[in-house]
């Protein structure tokens, strides 16, 4: 409890130095290596540690896609092709996408060079995830409006399937992915577009229920194949 207090803010005196933070990271790395610690609560730790917190959405923890099926009526998480290639960043998922961001980075002038024009964690991307729970976050961000109805979060298969094809979102996921209660995916508020009402997000077809959706995911994130791979991820970030 200290030692999360502490990440968290709360117990700030006396200030820990940068050898105390060290010897956290090596603490909780080993209780983790050891199987003591599950994946989520790892990475959740690492987002702490690195001053990210879900009170400050231009530095909201970041979790991975783990998973890249999302149409099949079944999943079964002991199939290794079922998950996304964690020694990847999002960017370099598709491999004639990237060939894009190199060919366009090639024609830049040298001062202006740059491989991905976005980032993996924005404030606009938090909001887009959130919008059923924090509606007023996006209209803050529109002057009043609602973003159009095609850039709107709608669907679990139709988002993974645009950070794999658009040049424009390279967005990985949110601690909410994988803790319940998940409210945050129905339009319990009743939001309403000019369109008419927000519906409830779309699911892959293997989850039965939201809650099924994210229990899953959770499964699929504390899998063997993960925790063999998820180092390659966090040194991607």
């Amino acid at each position: 409890a200290v030692l999360r207090d502490k990440w968290h803010g709360v117990a700030a005196s006396p200030t820990p130095s940068a050898e105390d933070d060290l010897s956290d990271l090596r603490r909780m790395t080993g209780l983790w290596q050891s199987g003591q610690l599950s994946n989520f609560h790892y990475l959740d730790f690492l987002n702490c540690a690195a001053g990210r917190s879900r009170n400050d959405f231009s530095q909201y923890p970041i979790f991975p896609w783990i998973l890249q099926d999302y149409h099949s009526e079944r999943i079964q998480l002991d199939d290794p092709s079922v998950y996304r290639d964690l020694s990847k960043p999002v960017g370099a998922l598709n491999a004639r996408r990237l060939e894009y961001f190199k060919e366009r980075m090639a024609d830049m002038t040298e001062d202006e060079r740059f491989l991905y024009g976005t980032h993996y964690s924005t404030p606009a991307y938090v909001i887009y995830w959130l919008l059923r729970e924090m509606p007023e976050r996006m209209l803050r961000m529109h002057g009043g409006h609602f973003d159009t109805l095609p850039r709107l979060f709608k669907s679990i298969p139709e988002s993974w399937e645009t950070v794999n094809s658009s040049t424009a979102s390279l967005m990985e996921l949110i601690p909410e992915f994988f803790v319940l209660p998940a409210k945050w995916l129905q339009n319990d508020l009743g939001i309403a577009l000019a369109e008419g009402p927000l519906a409830d997000v779309v699911l892959p077809r293997w989850a039965s229920s939201t809650e099924d959706f994210i229990c899953k995911l959770r499964a699929a994130l504390e899998s063997p194949w993960v925790s063999q791979h998820l180092p390659s991820w966090i040194d991607l970030i």
